[in-house]
C-alpha cells in the first residue's frame, strides 16, 4: 500500500475484534512512529501501556471498542510555553505515525482525547505539566468505517503574497 493510500483509507475503528496485537507488532509500529519529526531530537513523547484496571477506571462508553491494547501517548513539558507547542506537535505526530503502522499491517486504531480530562489525567498517573495527546484503542477491526467527505483542500489554501 502507498504511503498516500495509507492516509486515504485509515480510519477511526468504533468496533474491534478479540484477536490479539503481539507484543512484537505493537513494538515494531511504536519504533516506526518514533522516526516522527521532533525538534531538537527531544523525543517527547512517554507511553503507557493501559491494563485492566485502569481501562476500567476510565469508563469510555465504549470500553475503546473492545480493543484488546489500549495506549496512552503523553508529551513531555517544556521551559517555554514555545516549546511545549513544539512538543506537543512532535507527539501529535509519533501518533499519526503510529495509526498509519498500525493501519499499513491491517490493524486498527480509535483516537479519543479523554485522557486530558482532569479525573483521567489522574486515572492514568499523568504528571504535572505532561500534555495528553491521545488514548488510543488498539486492534483488528470489526468494521471498517466509510470515508466521510472532506473539504476541498482549495478551499483550505490561502496564498500568501
Amino acid at each position: 500500500m502507498s504511503v498516500t493510500d495509507t492516509i486515504k483509507t485509515r480510519r477511526n475503528i468504533k468496533a474491534f475484534k478479540p484477536d490479539p496485537i503481539s507484543e512484537s507488532e505493537l513494538a515494531s509500529w511504536l519504533e516506526a512512529a518514533s522516526y516522527a519529526p521532533n525538534h531538537r531530537m527531544n523525543e517527547p513523547w512517554e507511553l503507557l501501556l493501559v491494563g485492566a484496571d485502569t481501562r476500567a477506571a476510565l469508563k469510555h462508553k465504549t470500553d475503546f471498542g473492545q480493543a484488546p491494547v489500549v495506549l496512552a501517548v503523553l508529551s513531555k513539558p517544556a521551559p517555554t510555553p514555545f516549546e511545549r507547542d513544539e512538543n506537543v506537535m512532535a507527539a501529535s505526530c509519533f501518533a499519526q505515525n503510529f495509526l498509519l503502522a498500525a493501519h499499513e499491517a491491517g490493524a486498527g486504531t480509535f483516537w479519543s482525547s479523554l485522557g486530558a480530562l482532569p479525573h483521567n489525567r489522574e486515572i492514568l498517573g499523568v504528571p504535572e505539566g505532561y500534555d495528553v495527546i491521545g488514548v488510543f484503542g488498539v486492534g483488528y477491526p470489526a468494521e471498517v468505517p466509510e470515508v466521510k467527505p472532506r473539504t476541498p483542500i482549495s478551499a483550505k489554501l490561502t496564498r500568501l503574497p
